[in-house]
């Protein structure tokens, strides 16, 4: 487990300020309340086997002590690097992403599952949007009770989704929490 190097680490904001925008200061900054110290630490960014890895600064201190090789994870993986070296969010950042989203969409209850089965998100099953979104800007999905279902890219902008018709495309999925079940072997 090492820290992220100058160009893993500009790929790593990158891909969470398309999701976060200026609230990308609120994870960076956030307390960590972990450990034996009194004092709140922080939480840091570590990558180990081309994961990245979100973990407080106090649980790495303590990680120091067991062998790379017998180190299975650390803290929350919110993403990987790719063969080529590129970045991806997987679904375990949705917490992080969700707390601190710049752009929402909410499903109606119809649409759901749809989602959950790793399908698009259509106009018809749009039951809010936030103002504002352009199109390809990162978009975290709720359900109307506000229970965090997946992430994506936005295919329209808000004004372009009031404008067309039911069946139009409207957020790209990337991730959705089905994938716990579809792939298990993976995460």
């Amino acid at each position: 487990m090492r820290p992220l190097d100058e160009s893993e680490t500009t790929q790593v904001f990158e891909k969470l300020f398309k999701f976060t925008g200026n609230n990308l200061k609120n994870i960076v900054e956030s307390p960590s309340h972990e450990g034996p110290d009194q004092t709140p630490g922080r939480y840091c960014f570590r990558l180990h086997k081309n994961r990245v890895y979100y973990v407080s600064e106090s649980l790495v201190k303590r990680a120091t002590n067991i062998k790379r090789d017998n180190l299975v994870a650390l803290g929350t993986n919110i993403g990987k690097f790719t063969k080529s070296g590129k970045f991806h969010l997987t679904i375990q950042a949705l917490n992080l992403l969700a707390a601190n989203a710049k752009h929402k969409v909410w499903l109606k209850p119809t649409s759901e599952m749809s989602f959950l089965y790793g399908n698009d998100v259509i106009k018809g099953g749009l039951g809010r949007i936030t103002d504002n979104i352009n199109a390809y800007d990162g978009v975290v999905v709720f359900s109307m009770s506000d229970v965090p279902l997946g992430f994506g890219i936005a295919a329209k902008s808000t004004q372009d989704c009031r404008k067309m018709d039911p069946n139009g495309l409207v957020v790209i999925r990337q991730a959705d929490t089905g994938e716990y079940l579809r792939s298990q072997e993976d995460i």
